[in-house]
């Protein structure tokens, strides 16, 4: 599988947390070509702020594997992860992160100017980036999901 089929995968578990209420982010961990973990994102459903798809996948995947650390490991991710979630990528060891939809497409001011490159920059912690897979499917679910929560 390529990025664009794995990506795919994640982007079914943000429709899954969007059709229950939930934010559409949705994660997905593969490595050795294999799906070890995948979340969504459930904070509202769980009134639990830290219930984020990356978090859920994350511990999906350590459960799995029984380990604390998943060297070698991708995670795709439907949204650029805030910085609770890539401060947790960072300490699992995962080696690449994909991502979907960026803030700054959604016009998000709530986060001021983070980015996942910037956190990076301050951490000085390595990780490899890929953006743009799925990017306006997943810019498109969370406009829509911004959109209804405004209407509100």
């Amino acid at each position: 599988m390529d990025h664009v089929q794995y990506m795919q995968l994640a982007f079914e578990q943000a429709r899954r947390a969007y059709a229950a209420g939930n934010r559409p982010v949705g994660s997905v961990i593969v490595r050795d070509g294999a799906v070890i973990g995948h979340g969504l994102n459930t904070v509202a459903a769980d009134r639990d702020p830290s219930a984020h798809a990356e978090i859920a996948a994350l511990r999906a995947a350590c459960r799995q594997l029984a380990t604390l650390t998943l060297p070698a490991a991708t995670l795709y991710t439907t949204l650029e992860p805030c910085p609770m979630c890539l401060w947790a990528i960072l300490e699992t060891r995962v080696s690449r992160l994909v991502m979907g939809a960026r803030h700054a497409a959604l016009g998000r001011t709530d986060i001021g100017d983070y980015t996942v490159e910037r956190f990076l920059g301050w951490t000085k912690r390595p990780l490899e980036i890929v953006t743009g897979v799925l990017e306006a499917e997943c810019v498109e679910l969370r406009l829509k999901w911004m959109r209804e929560q405004q209407a509100r």
